[in-house]
């Protein structure tokens, strides 16, 4: 049975989300502040994290950053904020995606399993396939997860590496931020592309010498991005 963990201050919402979990058979625990948040999260052997911004003490964008140094399992944002910046920098510490408040809980529930079954595809594919992939400066190792760029290591969020890891493998090829969305995240029309957008953004900043005028991955104006060969 797979454990979640509800970081999660507003008693009744987090109930809710407890209730749906559980009802599709999650084993489920609460945590109702960022440092019980932790300390559970952290000695708990959990497969999937439901973290909300707005907590008391220690906010949510200060306990992903914490988690992400430790754990590497899908940490999934819960913020009524709808701000661009505040989804920029959450997902920019580590978290990999983000539901808006008010939700559906049958959208959370299915956003949740999307994220394990995704989780679980990319450990299975680790496990079977061990292969280098160089393009340009670039070289992706898929057993170590390592990437270099002209010979200097760089450290990649666990969607950037699926991210680079996809458009490296079918290089030259044009998506658009929803195919990309769904190949990635394994949901189709259930989240909000713009995560897309940020990762790309994010990816150039980490492996372009001029994230303005990008060498590796381009956008094709009307169509999407593709990673050029």
């Amino acid at each position: 049975m797979e454990k979640i963990l509800i970081i999660e201050d507003d008693a009744a919402i987090a109930a809710i989300e407890r209730d749906y979990l559980a009802i599709e058979h999650f084993e489920v625990e609460i945590a109702p502040d960022g440092v019980m948040g932790i300390e559970k999260a952290l000695r708990g052997g959990f497969d999937l994290i439901l973290l909300d911004l707005m907590l008391p003490g220690i906010d949510g964008f200060a306990v992903c950053r914490k988690l992400r140094e430790e754990l590497d399992i899908p940490i999934l944002m819960v913020t009524a904020r709808r701000e661009d910046i505040d989804k920029i920098r959450g997902l920019g510490l580590g978290a990999d995606d983000y539901i808006e408040k008010p939700f559906s809980p049958s959208v959370l529930v299915a956003r949740v399993k999307a994220h394990l079954a995704q989780y679980a595809r990319l450990k299975k594919t680790d496990q079977v396939v061990s292969v280098q992939i160089t393009i340009g400066g670039i070289i992706i190792n898929t057993d170590t997860h390592r990437v270099y760029v002209d010979d200097r290591e760089i450290e990649l969020k666990n969607k950037e590496y699926e991210l680079l890891l996809f458009l490296a493998q079918n290089a030259d090829i044009v998506f658009n931020r929803e195919t990309l969305y769904e190949r990635i995240w394994g949901m189709d029309a259930l989240g909000d592309s713009a995560t897309v957008a940020v990762h790309i953004n994010r990816l150039r900043d980490k492996i372009e010498k001029d994230p303005g005028n990008p060498r590796y991955i381009q956008t094709v104006r009307g169509a999407g991005y593709r990673l050029k060969g």
